[in-house]
């Protein structure tokens, strides 16, 4: 069965367009046809400080992959790409999801499951829709702009 995905993408470190394109590329390997893909647009770092700006964007992908499957085949990518555990979003203590408690870090990549079909999973390291999504201008302009 085919699956209509939106990942978000973003990437403050380094070149923030190579390592989005590169990301692309992959998940139109790995994942599946992407479909549609959005302007990149540059804003603030958000949830923390950094002098480094983000390039974010938002592509559709067409899949095969479970969301189990796809959330563990992006973040090889991100792996891939640089991304290391200290660039992940640290949580200590905290629930998941909790931006009381989130420290987030400067980053070379970073791609989110967005939406997934109309499916919502609610598992704690997997919550489809994204449940930051509608905070976020850098995930709604772009996620307009193509869905």
């Amino acid at each position: 069965m085919i699956h209509r995905v939106f990942l978000g993408l973003g990437s403050n470190l380094g070149d923030r367009e190579v390592n989005i394109r590169k990301a692309i590329s992959l998940i139109g390997e790995r994942v599946g046809l992407v479909i549609r893909q959005s302007s990149l647009v540059e804003t603030e770092p958000w949830g923390f400080k950094s002098e480094n700006k983000f390039l974010n964007g938002v592509i559709l992908v067409e899949t095969t992959l479970t969301p189990r499957q796809l959330l563990k085949t992006t973040q090889r990518i991100e792996r891939e790409l640089g991304k290391r555990r200290k660039h992940a979003t640290r949580r200590s203590q905290c629930s998941m999801f909790n931006d009381q408690c989130s420290i987030y870090l400067d980053r070379p990549i970073d791609i989110d499951i967005l939406l997934y079909d109309d499916l919502t999973v609610d598992e704690p390291d997997l919550k489809i829709p994204h449940p930051l999504m509608e905070q976020r201008d850098f995930v709604m302009i772009p996620l307009r702009e193509i869905q």
